[in-house]
């Protein structure tokens, strides 16, 4: 009876939600950035590098990257 009686602030409940509101558009703008720095390192190269060793090695990087990614799951 004691925990279904507990009502949090309404002020304190609105600030928890600003703060879970902040955190998942940060969380967001994280996993862009982390997509667009991976695109431009290592998906561009291995595809447009007119050197073939770089094309090689973000390729080898880019396979290493899916390996790990298709383990976890």
């Amino acid at each position: 009876m004691v925990a279904d009686s507990y009502r949090p602030h309404p002020a304190a409940a609105r600030e928890e939600g600003i703060y879970v509101r902040w955190l998942s558009s940060h969380a967001i703008v994280l996993l862009v950035l982390m997509f667009t720095a991976l695109f431009t390192g290592v998906v561009l190269p291995a595809v447009w590098s007119s050197r073939p060793a770089r094309r090689r090695a973000a390729a080898a990087v880019l396979s290493e990257i899916l390996m790990t990614v298709r383990r976890r799951r």
